[in-house]
């Protein structure tokens, strides 16, 4: 009878077990283009107001470019035509005038990974409410996915160069494409080739008690890119003039908070170019206070890709620096 008894237990457990396989969804891989957003609503809302509102949010000029160039990618689709592979995109907002009035991200509705944005309201002016409400968050999370698939696409391949370890103590996911073109005692200049130019990452160390003057933090930005462009970043070989990178004097970088790796710091956005002769580019910079070594590290994107669109690009070396993780102890001098 015992041995009858463990027969059926094992049975019921094979059979639950059945159950419970038979209940779990298994969603495909999202698809999609870097930093592009896929728009389900109809024609009339996308042609109207409701259209303009969006494009306002999710399609305004990325901060620090030298041409505009979109936040993202929008393709606009009637909602009869939201079927098929389209609903395994990674990025959709789906915005619909219906007798709910509401704004919320759904994840992982079709695919994975996948954010969905809805807005509903019974009102063109209450879609609108929504959309201004929400659509900050709603890009936010939208970018962190757009990170995150950039780095699983490039992870699948890394640079095994290990000059940052030994020069700052700290690693980055660096694509195999990318080479050190050159190192110093407290420099390192990572690049690669890309179309009609070069996309690069340099990463050097400045003083514990720089920048502590918040009235002066730009001029004093804008003094550090200058001196480590002179020294560093040589331009070409002009007869009679000195060439070397340096801001963009004309325009003032943008400066926002932020936090990678457990470090608080800023975030600068600009434009540089290229003392005495006609070169420029954006630049994205990072200063982290990294106290526990006594310095501020410091981590910058820059692209050099004359007449050509140079987002995805910059969103790439975003990425990479994102990866910055604190490996060894560095020597404090």
């Amino acid at each position: 009878m015992k041995q009858a008894g463990t027969l059926i237990l094992l049975f019921s457990l094979a059979l639950l077990s059945c159950n419970d396989s038979k209940k779990t969804t298994y969603l495909p891989s999202s698809i999609g283009a870097i930093n592009s957003v896929v728009v389900i609503i109809d024609n009339e809302l996308w042609n109207g107001s409701v259209g303009d509102s969006l494009r306002s949010h999710f399609a305004s000029p990325v901060v620090g470019m030298p041409m505009d160039e979109p936040l993202f990618t929008m393709e606009q689709l009637a909602p009869k035509f939201f079927t098929g592979t389209i609903r395994n995109t990674r990025s959709i907002l789906y915005v619909e005038q219906d007798s709910l009035n509401l704004a919320h991200i759904k994840s992982d509705m079709y695919a994975t990974p996948q954010r969905v944005g809805v807005i509903k309201g019974t009102t063109k002016e209450e879609l609108i409410e929504n959309i201004d409400a929400k659509a900050d968050e709603i890009i936010a999370s939208f970018k962190d996915m757009e990170i995150e698939a950039v780095q699983k696409r490039f992870n699948r391949s890394l640079n095994k160069e290990t000059v940052l370890q030994e020069k700052f103590g700290i690693s980055l996911k660096v694509p195999s494409i990318y080479n050190v073109s050159k190192q110093e005692d407290n420099f390192v200049w990572i690049d690669r080739e890309i179309q009609k130019g070069t996309a690069n990452i340099v990463v050097y160390q400045m003083p514990e008690n720089s920048f502590n003057n918040d009235s002066t933090l730009v001029k004093d930005i804008v003094a550090m890119r200058d001196s480590i462009g002179a020294k560093y970043i040589p331009g070409p070989d002009v007869t009679g003039k000195i060439t070397h990178m340096h801001t963009e004097p004309a325009f003032a970088p943008y400066v926002y908070p932020v936090e990678i790796a457990g470090l608080k710091g800023v975030e600068v956005r600009g434009l540089w170019d290229i003392k005495n002769y006609p070169m420029a580019g954006p630049f994205l910079t990072y200063i982290l206070n990294d106290n526990e070594h006594n310095r501020k590290l410091v981590l910058e994107g820059f692209v050099f890709a004359p007449a050509t669109q140079k987002r995805d690009d910059l969103f790439q070396l975003e990425a990479i620096m994102k990866t910055l993780q604190l490996d060894t102890p560095v020597v404090k001098k």
